[in-house]
């Protein structure tokens, strides 16, 4: 029997709201994320994603109130990221009510922190967030995709196929792939990315960025992703999470 394909709302979070831009800029509200998540929860999402995608430091204390009044209206599945620095962030995240810790950039400028963080509170804990996107210029990978942080901002040089590979290996229990090129775009998940990296990792992997049709999901799932990610369509009424699981049930993949 086939893992049924979770369907994940993923809310961006900004100084306590809930935020949607393009390819994370030109943000606008999208409302209140305590709201958001009770409502998500209502209408069948498996798991609820919430990203600090500003996570400066004077907004940590902001982070850890909505966690805690989220994980508190809320019965299903909550993974945070953003701003973590140090492992004690996410045993500090944990205890205010998430149920795992996506971790990218600081995981960037110390791999060992992912084998750590599994180490202390167990792989199912710790998601590998993957901000990816096609190599442009001069630099050049052996998948035609690299890393980035910052919002997609700045390239790192790694190759996002070692990097899921490596993140396998130091113990995490997931990877969320981003394609930075489709974020907020509504044109589809990156699917040539998705393959790829489905080849090279044992571990569930969540497309993330680009979805804005019904008929995107389930080829996320063809090629490969475990669980689809979705933000504004959600956010803003275009497509219903119920829509969502019937389109992937009518495509024969199984939901919960």
């Amino acid at each position: 029997m086939s893992v049924a394909v979770r369907v994940i709302p993923c809310l961006d979070v900004d100084a306590g709201r809930v935020v949607k831009g393009v390819k994370f800029q030109n943000l606008r509200d999208a409302g209140d994320p305590v709201e958001l998540a009770r409502r998500y929860d209502a209408e069948g999402a498996d798991e609820l994603t919430f990203l600090d995608i500003t996570a400066s430091s004077g907004d940590r204390e902001t982070t850890y109130d909505v966690v805690r009044r989220t994980a508190e209206q809320v019965f299903i599945p909550l993974t945070v990221g953003g701003g973590i620095r140090a492992v004690d962030d996410v045993d500090r995240l944990l205890r205010a009510g998430a149920d795992k810790v996506s971790v990218n950039t600081a995981a960037i400028a110390r791999p060992e922190f992912l084998q750590e963080a599994a180490h202390r509170f167990g792989s199912q804990c710790i998601v590998l967030s993957v901000d990816a996107r096609r190599v442009t210029g001069d630099t050049t990978t052996e998948s035609g995709y690299e890393v980035t942080t910052h919002g997609g901002r700045k390239g790192t040089g790694i190759d996002v196929i070692e990097w899921a590979r490596r993140g396998e290996e130091l113990g995490v229990g997931e990877i969320l792939l981003n394609s930075m090129d489709a974020d907020g775009t509504k044109n589809g998940f990156d699917l040539e990315m998705l393959r790829q990296v489905r080849a090279a990792v044992s571990v569930p992997v969540i497309a993330s960025g680009g979805a804005g049709a019904l008929e995107h999901f389930a080829p996320a799932v063809d090629s490969g992703a475990d669980a689809v990610l979705a933000a504004s369509v959600f956010h803003f009424g275009d497509l219903k999470i119920s829509e969502v699981k019937d389109a992937l049930r009518a495509s024969g993949h199984p939901v919960r």
